[in-house]
């Protein structure tokens, strides 16, 4: 299947979205910031990023720009709880930036399938 970098400040939530993308038979490398995410990607290229928005340190908009700027291809899964904005406007910013899809927090496991159906390539 497809590899994944997930990216997400809050370690309980990448376990669990971990433990589902592994069930579906991904194989998932993980980063608690968009500079640990660019750094991980510089060292293993993903088929796909999955990017939590809102993250101390680096945060993903500024990740995603980063991605775009520098040509990388690779498709991008923006994520957002929200937070001081609403989730669906930073959502719809993350795709002004670059990123191919958007989910809002919290989505269901049938909401993260479509997605990576959208997202990757079919596998045989």
């Amino acid at each position: 299947m497809a590899r994944i970098l997930l990216t997400d400040d809050d370690e309980s939530f990448r376990r669990m979205l971990r433990l589902t993308l592994v069930r579906l038979g991904h194989t998932v490398d993980e980063a608690k910031d968009g500079a640990q995410a660019w750094t991980k990607f510089q060292a293993q290229p993903a088929d796909l990023v999955i990017m939590d928005l809102i993250m101390p340190e680096k945060e993903g908009l500024e990740t995603i720009r980063q991605f775009r700027k520098n040509r990388v291809a690779v498709k991008i899964l923006a994520i957002s709880g929200g937070g001081r904005v609403d989730a669906r406007d930073m959502l719809t910013v993350a795709r002004q930036f670059g990123a191919d899809a958007a989910l809002p927090k919290p989505f269901s496991n049938e909401e993260l399938a479509q997605a990576l159906k959208l997202l990757l390539p079919a596998t045989s």
